[in-house]
């Protein structure tokens, strides 16, 4: 009975192991490498799978998801000679799980290895103050040349990224000053500017103003003048009008007498307003006129009646 229960358990346990060396489940994004008598034989996707009790094993397992590996800092030399430590984060992916197993040992370490390498030759050719600007260059650079070196172990080198770009204590100081300097510089010169812009709205104001001004008053000569103008005009066709008129009235019957009336009584009015004035009277020295004036005007109200033709 003994015996029987042993070789019993014996086979289940043998069953057992047959089972776990044939029945293989693999995960989702994943892939597993299958040798058969230590030569390739295929590669099993996601998913439950039966191999050939001791002749065919899994030899390698690859995971299909992205990776993301951290690359370890560095101290690489600039163009202009500065060593500064820079540290970055690389991501990959594994496309031909074939070529990853037997193309290369150990993908990661290689391509860490290649990326410490890419990156410095790219810090090499370039300023330490353009490394801060140019960081998105230099990740293409580097993906590029990791790239090219990865395909052959089916392994695709998604992007890389700096995480840290540490200079020496002494030039992060100098960099500040120049910052600091930079600043200041600015500072002033947006001063200045500020200042010149002020200025110079200011004298714009004042040219505009003089420019106004000066039309105004251009303007307003101009419409003096035109008042003038008009003014004189006016009285310039007024007395056209009138002296118009007064030879019309001349003649008239009777006319010629009125005019030489009212010249008569004008000049009698003048000489007694004269008389009104001042103490002293200045007589013409033809008195003669003044009688002939006097009796003309009297000879003219005497003889009121037209003259017959």
């Amino acid at each position: 009975m003994n015996f029987g229960f042993g070789v019993g358990l014996a086979l289940a346990i043998l069953a057992i192991i047959v089972v776990l060396k044939t029945a293989v489940v693999v995960p989702q994004q994943s892939a597993y490498i299958v040798e058969y008598l230590g030569k390739y034989s295929r590669t099993l996707s996601a998913g439950f799978h039966i191999l050939v009790p001791f002749v065919e094993v899994v030899a390698y397992r690859h995971s299909l998801k992205e990776q993301a590996i951290d690359i370890p800092e560095q101290t690489c030399i600039t163009r202009d000679n500065v060593q500064v430590g820079i540290d970055g984060v690389l991501y990959l992916r594994v496309l031909d799980p074939q070529s990853t197993s037997y193309g290369i040992t150990d993908y990661v370490f290689a391509i860490v290895q290649l990326a410490q390498t890419a990156l410095r030759s790219e810090i090499g050719r370039i300023d330490l103050d353009r490394t801060f600007e140019v960081r998105a260059v230099i990740n293409a650079n580097v993906v590029a040349e990791l790239d090219k070196a990865s395909e052959p172990w089916g392994v695709k080198v998604m992007r890389y990224e700096i995480k840290n770009i540490n200079p020496p204590r002494d030039v992060l100081s100098a960099m500040e000053k120049q910052m600091r300097a930079e600043r200041e510089k600015r500072a002033v010169v947006l001063n200045s500017e500020g200042e010149r812009d002020a200025k110079i709205n200011e004298a714009e104001g004042d040219k505009q103003r003089v420019i106004k001004a000066s039309e105004a008053a251009k303007q307003q000569q101009i419409n003096e003048a035109e008042g003038e103008a008009a003014a004189i005009l006016a009285v310039a066709t007024a007395t056209a009008e009138g002296l118009r008129q007064v030879a019309i009235a001349v003649r008239e019957p009777g006319g010629a007498e009125a005019m030489q009336l009212r010249v008569a009584e004008d000049y009698l009015l003048q000489f007694g307003n004269l008389a009104k004035t001042g103490n002293t009277l200045v007589i013409p020295a033809n008195l003669s006129d003044v009688a002939s004036m006097l009796a003309l005007a009297k000879n003219v109200l005497e003889n009121k009646s037209p003259r017959p033709g």
